[in-house]
């Protein structure tokens, strides 16, 4: 994408203030169907591992939805899921073969824009068979959920917020969810028209979408990061941006608060770090990172 073309560069302020919000587990309660029913399947499928299909499970649901990596992009999260199936005794006993994620690894390390396009571009470079498989099954992932996740609304309360908070400050959606299917999902629910620009994992980390937008526009106080997962709070931290926690299993009860007393303390500038940490505190107890068949 070239950056006549970057809508994050080309982001036009209207207000001043800017709120970014995650979307899948965040807006919408999208991450377990996603995660249980289209990346896992997936996982064993393509990558051969049917007879520690279980274990699997397991270890790919923590990582993604129940630890301090829930929401980590695609990529990363498949390599920590094997990394936690490796060094996990009873997976050992039963001598199953995994892949070798090493290049993938690799890519990573080099790579922000973590996303098909890039990854066909290093294929291109490199005709790397690990990379062709994790190619295969991320497309097969994206076709998985096209075929499966609709008529999910976002949580009770996002409409309400989005409604309110868009009449005094710019809204980025910052997600690692590929980004045609954050149009689509945020347009079906008719709720695209409050947000200025939708930003998925082609235009970069969150942490990146945050900084481009930005970047000599707003007020460091005058900015805030609404998410469900520790990638969500660094994004925030790295741009001395506040944040504020939807806690995993507790969504409504979040949202609840932030239209009816948080966003009005953000806007009269009384959301402070004290009032944030507070928040924090329980957000942390939920994501762990000690897996449980470790405890």
């Amino acid at each position: 994408m070239t950056d006549s073309h970057n809508p994050l560069k080309n982001f036009l302020k209207k207000h001043d203030y800017l709120i970014a919000i995650d979307s899948d587990g965040c807006a919408f309660d999208s991450m377990e169907i996603k995660h249980k029913e289209c990346f896992i399947p997936n996982i064993i499928k393509y990558f051969n591992v049917q007879p520690i299909s279980r274990f699997v499970r397991t270890s790919a649901e923590f990582v993604n939805l129940y630890s301090k990596w829930r929401g980590i992009n695609r990529f990363p999260a498949l390599v920590k899921t094997f990394d936690l199936l490796k060094d996990w005794e009873e997976v050992q006993r039963r001598n199953a073969k995994m892949p070798d994620l090493e290049p993938l690894r690799e890519w990573i390390k080099r790579e922000t824009k973590l996303g098909n396009p890039t990854l066909k571009k290093e294929i291109e470079k490199t005709n790397n068979s690990v990379l062709k498989l994790v190619l295969i099954w991320s497309e097969a992932v994206n076709r998985t959920i096209e075929e499966m996740v609709y008529g999910i609304p976002p949580f009770p309360f996002v409409r309400e917020t989005l409604e309110s908070v868009s009449q005094w400050a710019d809204i980025l959606v910052c997600s690692q969810t590929p980004e045609e299917a954050l149009r689509r999902e945020w347009a079906e629910h008719n709720i695209a028209q409050y947000a200025n620009v939708i930003a998925g994992q082609e235009m970069g980390s969150k942490k990146e979408h945050i900084a481009i937008v930005a970047n000599g526009r707003y007020d460091k106080d005058k900015i805030i990061m609404i998410g469900d997962a520790f990638g969500d709070l660094d994004a925030a931290r790295a741009n001395s941006a506040y944040f504020y926690p939807i806690n995993p299993g507790d969504e409504d009860k979040s949202w609840e608060q932030f239209f009816k007393t948080a966003a009005e303390l953000f806007r009269k500038g009384k959301y402070d770090k004290d009032y944030e940490s507070k928040l924090l505190e329980d957000f942390f107890k939920r994501l762990p990172e000690t897996p449980p068949w470790k405890r």
